[in-house]
């Protein structure tokens, strides 16, 4: 695996790449990576591709200065979990790398709808502060492939948005949540999980698949009202419990048995925020 700290080294050497013929996928994380960061390296390594991957904790996507401080590292561990994937290329910037001149003035993006609801909502700035990384990001890596995880499924079609407006030449592949045995969701924050903590933060998974087990044409804020109670009775501070459109993030009250819909979720356990989110398919 070859490391690249600079954004023109690594930008020269894959454009030579490239220009050979060469596929590339991309895989963009901030680091303290778990076996679902490295399903993404592998989906690419499948596909052919000269795999990618960045380490960057943002700090243009933290509305929160604590909650950055406390973002979880592990770079050796990280490094070396990257080499046994058999990952390609390892790209870790400085913040001045990434923002040479500093994000004041930063460029502001379009989202529309999707920066209004569940995570746009509660975290205002975040999906901003997203895009400007990811589009720096796929301005120095000539990306034909970028692979995202299920989990983050707002910010997924965030940069779905970002690549359409922005006319970038990049194909977008969401893969599946990767779960730990129980069904918590594989996130970076689990590392600030005491065990305990671990055990109770299940819940959200058995909240998502109380839904799906349930939902049914008709009005569904009983149902929303009482997945809420069902984590905050857990020990949770939940921010939103919502059932969606698939496609387009629109909040579902009255289902019409048709949509595709999808459940998401976001709740406090301790100070560490998590969320979750579980497709409803239609009929089922």
């Amino acid at each position: 695996m070859i490391l690249f700290k600079k954004a023109g080294d690594i930008n020269t050497w894959l454009m030579k790449s490239r220009k050979a013929g060469k596929n590339i996928g991309f895989v963009p994380t901030m680091g303290a990576l778990h076996q679902g960061h490295i399903s993404l390296v592998q989906a690419s390594k499948k596909a052919g591709s000269i795999s990618v991957c960045s380490i960057f904790v943002n700090p243009a996507q933290f509305n929160d200065s604590k909650d950055f401080d406390n973002y979880p590292s592990t770079l050796e561990k990280d490094i070396d979990a990257l080499e046994k994937a058999g990952c390609d290329i390892l790209f870790l910037p400085s913040v001045t790398e990434m923002y040479p001149g500093g994000t004041y003035n930063a460029k502001t993006y379009n989202l529309g709808y999707l920066e209004t609801v569940l995570e746009g909502k509660y975290r205002p700035g975040h999906f901003q502060g997203v895009c400007l990384v990811v589009h720096r990001l796929l301005n120095i890596i000539p990306a034909d492939d970028l692979y995202l995880g299920q989990k983050d499924y707002q910010q997924c079609m965030v940069i779905k948005k970002l690549v359409e407006v922005e006319k970038m030449n990049t194909t977008i592949h969401i893969c599946p949540t990767l779960r730990e045995s129980g069904g918590l969701a594989m996130s970076s924050r689990n590392m600030r999980l005491t065990a305990e903590e671990k055990k109770q933060a299940l819940k959200i998974y058995e909240t998502l698949s109380f839904i799906k087990n349930n939902i049914k044409p008709g009005n569904l804020n009983q149902l929303k009202q009482n997945a809420v109670n069902n984590l905050a009775v857990a020990g949770f501070k939940v921010d939103y419990v919502e059932i969606a459109d698939a496609g387009n993030l629109e909040i579902i009250n009255e289902w019409d048995g048709h949509t595709k819909p999808v459940a998401v979720a976001a709740a406090f356990l301790g100070d560490v925020r998590l969320i979750d989110n579980l497709l409803l398919d239609a009929g089922d």
